[in-house]
């Protein structure tokens, strides 16, 4: 069994009943990996409440399906991991495939826990299924969580094309609304969406994710260091994208306007972090643009904990999305990591968070549609000292004020407690 320490201790805050609380996140990750820390991060403070927290989740990197779980504590935290081979650059069959197989396991592993409540998060939508069995089976409640609307965005994307498929998806996502005693959106616009199917606002909580301000407080001689160490970087301006290279994020987008940048500004760079469906189309693009590894670099995932001193290099943070309404109502962690990190942001979408970024002054809201003016505008701010200032404290104010993660994590506590205090008091 492995044991993870945890990072700064959450707030301690009593509770009078001392849940066990099944979590089911099938792609859950900590700070040692790459991606978001949102269920890492919840989770520890729920056992710092006195809850016990059992995770279920799947170990990706595995090169086959294995038949038996893995555990480990993490903060306190007791993790079950199970293997399910799983890629973004799978096909979608693949991946449909991996997520009925997980499914099936984690329903049985999480019946054999005996909670006192069971929490699912999704994506995928199928987690659902554990979620809802094992509570109907222990006669618990059940609250489930959605990351993206499931399955409206995957049909904006043109991965569910079927008609039988969408009744089916759709008939999933009813159904676990139904079942849920409450439910938790990661945006105003995703609760909308819940609304739609029926649930009424009384059982909606809105808890998006959060910044984790204490992480991202770098030391000034750790950041020097890692730009001294890429001889391409040194003191030049650095625009960053860390995140998945999928259909669903156009990364292609900021290759075609670093292209434009280095026709105006030659010695700004762009650094690109992660992995995904699209990574080598990207690079194949950059390459073709002329731009790869003169001007934009790329490389894969890196940890949670090594992205304060990514942020910390970064003169400007992005968040990019294709050009599809259905995406506007994203709740990417990228965006809130750059404003712990006290970074503008740059995005290429609307909804919420362009409504923030204009509002706040923290950031730019990009012409997805038109790259010469969105070049002209990101090498304009990338060239202003004074906007960068003022941009970077706005975003750390957001930071701070709005998104805190201890701040939002009682709203999500409270979902929890409650749904488990109405369904004692029902009599359950």
């Amino acid at each position: 069994m492995v044991t993870l320490a945890a990072p700064d201790e959450p707030r301690a805050v009593p509770r009078l009943r001392p849940l066990r609380i099944v979590y089911v996140h099938q792609y859950y990750t900590n700070l040692a990996m790459g991606g978001g820390t949102r269920s890492f991060e919840l989770a520890r403070r729920l056992v710092a409440q006195g809850h016990e927290v059992h995770v279920l989740t799947t170990r990706t990197e595995a090169r086959r399906r294995s038949l038996r779980w893995r555990r480990t504590v993490e903060a306190g935290v007791q993790v079950h991991w199970f293997d399910v081979p799983y890629d973004n650059s799978m096909s979608y069959r693949r991946r449909i495939k991996a997520f009925a197989e997980f499914a099936a396991t984690a329903t049985a592993r999480a019946i054999s826990l005996d909670p006192d409540l069971v929490f699912a998060t999704s994506t995928p939508l199928t987690v659902a299924v554990p979620g809802v069995v094992a509570a109907r089976v222990r006669r618990v409640p059940f609250v489930f969580e959605v990351r993206d609307l499931w399955p409206e965005v995957p049909i904006a994307l043109g991965a569910l094309r079927g008609r039988p498929s969408r009744r089916l998806a759709f008939a999933l996502a009813r159904w676990a609304y139904r079942n849920a005693q409450a439910v938790v959106a990661l945006s105003p616009g995703m609760a909308a969406g819940v609304a739609a199917h029926g649930v009424g606002p009384e059982r909606i909580a809105v808890v998006p994710n959060a910044c984790d301000v204490s992480l991202f407080q770098v030391d000034a001689a750790a950041v020097r260091a890692f730009r001294d160490a890429r001889p391409w970087l040194q003191d030049r301006k650095l625009v960053v994208y860390a995140g998945t290279l999928g259909l669903a994020n156009r990364v292609e987008y900021l290759v075609d306007v670093a292209a434009e940048v280095a026709r105006r500004d030659p010695e700004v760079r762009f650094l690109v972090l992660g992995r995904g469906k699209e990574h080598d189309h990207v690079a194949a693009r950059a390459r073709a643009a002329g731009v790869l590894d003169t001007s934009l670099f790329m490389t894969g995932f890196v940890a949670k904990s090594e992205m304060p001193v990514v942020l910390g290099a970064a003169t400007i943070a992005t968040s990019l999305f294709a050009p599809n309404p259905a995406l506007h109502d994203n709740s990417a962690n990228k965006f809130f990591d750059a404003l712990a990190a006290g970074r503008p942001v740059a995005i290429n979408y609307g909804g919420w968070h362009a409504d923030l970024l204009r509002e706040s002054g923290a950031g730019l809201v990009l012409d997805p549609e038109n790259v010469p003016a969105s070049a002209a505008a990101l090498v304009a701010a990338i060239d202003d000292a004074a906007w960068l200032r003022q941009a970077g404290a706005a975003a750390r104010a957001l930071a701070a004020d709005r998104f805190d993660r201890d701040v939002l994590f009682e709203v999500f506590s409270g979902v929890l407690t409650g749904a488990a205090d109405s369904d004692r008091r029902a009599g359950r």
